[in-house]
């Protein structure tokens, strides 16, 4: 078990590498100038190259790439010269050196993912404030798929080819057809505004909101309602095809047979035998739409006015606040490969003809 800990841990590692590799040659091959638009269009050479000079843009691309590698590595190398690129700077890394040599320190840290373009802000803070709306929204969109599309694919598996499972299949079908920021926009204008007075719901709100009346920030867990169904139809949809497309292949197994024989209940052969031996494909489902909705929130956080990470990245696109955009897509990365990790060790405990090999 430790041995296969181990392998998906560097597994995951090469898979950040080739996110992080990709990302910032796109982002820094793109056309536009960051310290301009820190500036302004009225500011002298001088000042933009300056700059540039800070933000290591006056060097080959190879050589920013190198430094942004060892920005992100946990164990760096840093100069002791303040003017150099690679200085270590404390407060900047907030990490400790391990070992100094000549000119030289190598530092144990946590990932740097640099400063935001227009605020100066950590990049690492910001995302650390939006993560937040963002996990309650895809965990809520999720726990809505998972415990409604068992539900009704159970449902429809057990009523095969009758009226209630064709009209659950046309459904699923609808919702996994139609794009989540049309279904935002219309769920948005039909519960939020045309039947508002019966559902008490706003189109737009975040987790948090401001109190009108100066009494400071508070909760507003019903502007969580609308985002989350909308971001939860389309993995609702899929979960209900395969939870009843598996349940249908478990159940023509010859051990279910012989349950039935044995004259076991239908609800104990469903619910102990058949449906625990069918989650594993909609667990593997489930753990990829998971880190599928961090990131394919983005469309459904504009619409609601949701204030997460889809929310931060958009804003930073429209600045060319690049450091926001590759910490966002490496965090969502890193998760996406975290749940996988997860879902690779329950699945022995799910089903006990898995075995994982070490």
């Amino acid at each position: 078990m430790i041995n296969f800990v181990i392998k998906r841990l560097a597994y995951g590692l090469l898979v950040l590498w080739g996110v992080l590799t990709v990302v910032f040659f796109i982002f820094n091959i793109l056309p536009g100038d960051p310290a301009r638009m820190m500036l302004g269009q009225r500011a002298d050479q001088a000042a933009v190259d300056e700059i540039k000079r800070e933000l290591g843009m006056d060097r080959s691309i190879l050589v920013q790439y190198a430094i942004y590698l060892n920005d992100l590595s946990p164990l760096s190398f840093h100069h002791q010269n303040k003017n150099a690129s690679t200085y270590y700077d404390a407060k900047k890394y907030q990490g400790t050196v391990l070992l100094s040599i000549k000119q030289y320190k190598l530092a144990l840290k946590a990932p740097y993912l640099r400063r935001s373009y227009q605020s100066q802000k950590e990049v690492s803070a910001i995302l650390a404030e939006s993560i937040g709306e963002t996990a309650v929204l895809a965990l809520a969109s999720i726990l809505l798929a998972g415990l409604v599309g068992i539900l009704f694919g159970l449902l429809a598996a057990l009523f095969q080819d009758s009226f209630f499972d064709r009209a659950l299949l046309f459904i699923a079908t609808l919702g996994m057809a139609l794009p989540s920021f049309f279904i935002g926009v219309i769920v948005a204008w039909l519960f939020g505004f045309v039947w508002s007075d019966l559902t008490g719901l706003n189109m737009t709100g975040s987790l948090y909101e401001v109190d009108d009346l100066g009494r400071g920030e508070y909760l507003q867990l019903s502007n969580l309602i609308l985002p989350a169904l909308t971001l939860g139809v389309r993995p609702l949809s899929v979960i209900l095809q395969l939870s009843r497309n598996a349940l249908l292949e478990v159940l023509q197994m010859d051990y279910i047979r012989t349950a039935k024989a044995k004259g076991l209940a239908q609800s104990t052969v469903v619910l102990k035998h058949a449906l625990k031996n069918a989650m594993n494909p909609v667990l593997t489902a489930l753990s990829g739409m998971f880190a599928s909705l961090m990131a394919g929130a983005v469309f459904v956080e504009i619409i609601f006015s949701w204030k997460g990470i889809g929310w931060e990245i958009v804003n930073a696109l429209e600045k060319y606040d690049l450091p926001i955009v590759m910490g966002a897509v490496l965090l969502i990365a890193a998760i996406f490969v975290l749940i996988n990790i997860i879902v690779d060790l329950l699945y022995g405990v799910l089903d006990p003809r898995v075995r994982i090999k070490s």
